[in-house]
């Protein structure tokens, strides 16, 4: 089986992201960021996915705007590079996934036409040390960089750090069934996605 692993790095005047990834680990991970809920999340994200994630980011200009956005476009190149041709990948998924208050469906398509549909009402302006508008950005710079058509819809819920987990974590959820190795076809009846 061919391994499906990437290593990406991007050092910028605002950035310096070093990434190891594995899409077919066992959700292993090693997050260093200087925003300790975006690591929390990223620990979600690698568990819930069972896609290893060693991630060491600094943001260079102390802005988190700038690093979670990097950390995002990293992130995105290191999986449509590591999921090589998509030969043999289950491609589509969809989760309804509880959290306590939280209740949020994810639907993903690893599609090669990226897209990104958030629908929540966030009534906090920050969790943690993480300003909530940072949720939206992930996530988009995510599905852009990855060819992915992700939508994240949140059905119900009112703790905003719930909410985000739970998207985080239904996000990983999808991805975990999406690159799923289940035959040998390129799954378009292009022949390519």
């Amino acid at each position: 089986m061919i391994k499906r692993l990437s290593n990406k790095t991007r050092t910028t005047k605002e950035t310096d992201i070093k990434l190891k990834l594995n899409l077919d680990g066992s959700g292993n991970y090693k997050i260093k960021t200087p925003c300790e809920f975006f690591n929390h999340m990223l620990e979600c994200l690698s568990a819930h996915s069972s896609i290893d994630i060693d991630l060491e980011a600094k943001a260079l200009d102390n802005n988190f705007h700038h690093l979670i956005e990097d950390c995002a476009i990293v992130m995105g190149l290191a999986i449509n590079e590591a999921l090589l041709d998509k030969r043999g990948i289950k491609r589509y998924s969809s989760i309804i996934l509880p959290m306590d208050d939280a209740l949020v469906l994810c639907a993903l398509d690893i599609s090669q036409r990226p897209y990104f549909k958030l629908s929540a009402d966030l009534k906090d302006e920050k969790t943690q040390d993480f300003e909530t508008v940072l949720f939206y950005h992930f996530f988009n710079t995510l599905a852009m960089n990855s060819g992915f058509c992700l939508h994240i819809k949140v059905l119900d819920g009112f703790d905003t750090h719930h909410i985000i987990e739970a998207s985080f974590k239904a996000a990983a959820q999808c991805m975990y069934e999406s690159i799923k190795i289940v035959n040998d076809r390129i799954p378009s009846t292009k022949g390519q996605l």
